[in-house]
């Protein structure tokens, strides 16, 4: 890995984006990297959730390297990247929509623009105090088109969101979390602590339960209710035929530790 890190450490994927020097935005090679690093996540059976984070304390992402498009931009087209951008979106992960394993966002500092957009892309958002987010897409000509300006009104509250989306202002992580977006906000010496509170009540469930509830909620989410009652996810498919769904009342049962495989028949 040149432009992230990804440790596998038992079931929990730890991904982090390893550019400080631009605060952890990303360029085309970037998005590529991390799109391979996603795919492994997705197919590993072992692996039952992802923190992912940026390095440093001063941004999770602050988005894509404009610097490096503008120079870019300034090459004869026979000299420019012939790689292409990720057809799973920015940072390998706001397009992909057949990904049911949990996603916590570390966020330790800002999170703008396609930053915002990949935590926006996340389940769960730990964030620092002084994290700041924001869609500063506008403010360079730009629109926040890696989902953000879908996710985030889906995500909070329209007047709210609309008022960030259109001027490009930053909302602290206090705001964010009172508006909704942030699941917990803590001081910066405390944001690992927090995350892993979090990652161990995820693998203190059933694996197949937790994908199953991601996929049942999202495929879902605008279906009318009588649709969505007559729907069965394919990972909830799964789940029913697995060893876990007989582990599970069994150890209440016998009021012990559920020992989770993870499989399926």
């Amino acid at each position: 890995m040149e432009f992230c890190s990804y440790e596998k450490k038992g079931p929990v994927a730890y991904i982090t984006i390893t550019r400080p020097e631009v605060m952890n935005s990303l360029h085309v090679y970037a998005n590529l990297e991390l799109n391979e690093v996603w795919d492994d996540f997705a197919d590993d059976d072992d692996l039952w959730v992802a923190v992912f984070t940026g390095e440093g304390g001063r941004a999770f992402s602050a988005g894509n390297d404009l610097k490096f498009t503008a120079e870019m931009s300034r090459l004869p087209a026979s000299e420019r990247p012939r790689a292409a951008w990720p057809r799973s979106g920015f940072g390998g992960i706001t397009s992909r929509f057949d990904l049911f394993k949990p996603i916590v966002a570390r966020v330790n500092g800002y999170a703008l623009g396609g930053g915002f957009e990949m935590a926006l892309a996340s389940d769960i958002i730990v964030a620092a105090e002084h994290a700041r987010f924001g869609l500063t897409e506008p403010k360079v000509g730009l629109i926040a088109g890696a989902m953000g300006v879908h996710r985030l009104p889906r995500q909070g509250p329209l007047k709210a969101v609309m008022g960030h989306m259109l001027t490009g202002r930053h909302m602290t992580a206090q705001r964010a979390y009172e508006l909704g977006l942030v699941n917990e906000v803590v001081p910066a010496e405390e944001l690992d602590e927090a995350v892993d509170r979090w990652v161990a009540d995820i693998v203190s469930c059933a694996p197949l339960s937790v994908r199953s509830t991601k996929e049942t909620a999202l495929r879902a989410l605008h279906m009318p209710l009588p649709d969505a009652a007559q729907t069965i996810s394919p990972w909830e498919q799964r789940r029913r035929q697995s060893p876990d769904a007989v582990e599970g009342p069994r150890a209440f049962a016998e009021k012990r530790d559920p020992d989770w495989k993870g499989t399926w028949t």
